[in-house]
């Protein structure tokens, strides 16, 4: 039976996206590998309908993270038969062309987002410069590449001039209903990276203008420790929640549970302002109304189905207000 691998650098466990994708290959017949790293914090693996591998890396981050990765994931595909390898993000493009192109094997490329552009990258030259390289060097000679939504779509064509199909980034429906509490605080949810450009500190910020409301933040990140550092400086701690990593199925009762979902970003880079998040349907899927930007495919979606409420701005203030408004009206 044909071998399909998909190849990713987190450690498998919170990748709803992933899972969806592998399961749904999985469950239509083929034969699924997803590889991805072992972390020192990781757990083990869920019984899933595909299989999973982890490679272990000795550094974890930074660009010698990304050079052993890629060496050794490299290596692992050399080693592994497959008819057809995907490249998640250009973190994981080279050496899947690499080994595609060696064992004259199909490649994909799964750009979800818009990689040189993300704020971790935008602002440091040099490092742009390494992942542009990369993308031009991988994304036009890709058997097939696709992406989230069709304004990254239209940016990839026109930028590496090859066709890019658009895969949505919906989730598995939620199938369960749980009313919040009327009689307990309002509950706003993000799900996701706790990364820069989240508009995380502003969140925060803005729970000073709040009352009867909590702040649940389901994941971990780059700023994980600030965040918790500024929620103690704002004395917050008694109405915001560090959940860490939560496993999928209980993310979806964590969502069901909340009054607001929230999907802030920052617009520094190109891809939050083309990005279609995984959590706004998330929180469509569980009912939940949620703030999001205004930017090009969340205006989409609103104007077929007023789902969300859009922010013209990050202020602290601004996001209070359009939290009082939603609450207010059922």
């Amino acid at each position: 039976m044909p071998q399909l691998v998909f190849t990713v650098t987190n450690d498998l466990t919170y990748d709803q996206r992933m899972i969806r994708i592998c399961s749904a290959l999985a469950k239509s017949g083929r034969k699924v590998l997803l590889v991805g790293r072992e972390l020192p914090h990781s757990v083990k693996l869920s019984q899933r309908p595909y299989q999973q591998f982890r490679l272990r890396c000795y550094f974890q981050k930074g660009k010698l993270f990304f050079l052993e990765y890629n060496l050794r994931l490299l290596w692992f595909l050399l080693r592994e038969p497959f008819d057809l390898v995907c490249g998640i993000d250009l973190d994981t493009a080279l050496p899947t062309g690499i080994a595609a192109r060696l064992k004259g094997k199909k490649w994909f490329l799964d750009l979800h987002e818009y990689f040189t552009e993300v704020p971790e990258v935008v602002d440091r030259p040099i490092t742009k410069a390494i992942w542009e390289f990369v993308a031009q060097m991988t994304v036009a000679r890709a058997d097939a590449v696709y992406t989230v939504c069709s304004s990254l779509a239209q940016v990839f064509a026109q930028k590496y001039r090859c066709n890019v199909a658009v895969i949505r980034n919906v989730p598995n429906r939620a199938t369960a209903i749980i009313d919040p509490n009327p009689t307990q605080p309002s509950i706003l949810l993000y799900q996701g990276m706790l990364n820069e450009g989240r508009g995380l500190e502003q969140a925060l910020q803005a729970m000073l203008y709040l009352e009867n409301v909590e702040l649940w933040l389901a994941g971990e990140g780059d700023c994980s420790a600030a965040l918790r550092t500024l929620t103690e400086s704002l004395e917050l701690s008694h109405r915001v929640r560090f959940l860490g990593y939560v496993l999928p199925d209980e993310l979806k009762t964590l969502t069901l549970q909340a009054n607001l979902g929230l999907n802030l970003l920052e617009n520094r880079g190109l891809s939050y302002y083309y990005s279609l998040a995984n959590k706004a349907f998330d929180y469509i899927q569980a009912g939940l109304p949620s703030l999001q930007m205004n930017f090009p495919e969340y205006q989409a979606i609103n104007q077929l189905e007023e789902v969300f409420y859009l922010l013209d701005d990050l202020q602290p203030e601004t996001i209070a207000k359009a939290v009082k408004r939603l609450l207010s009206d059922q």
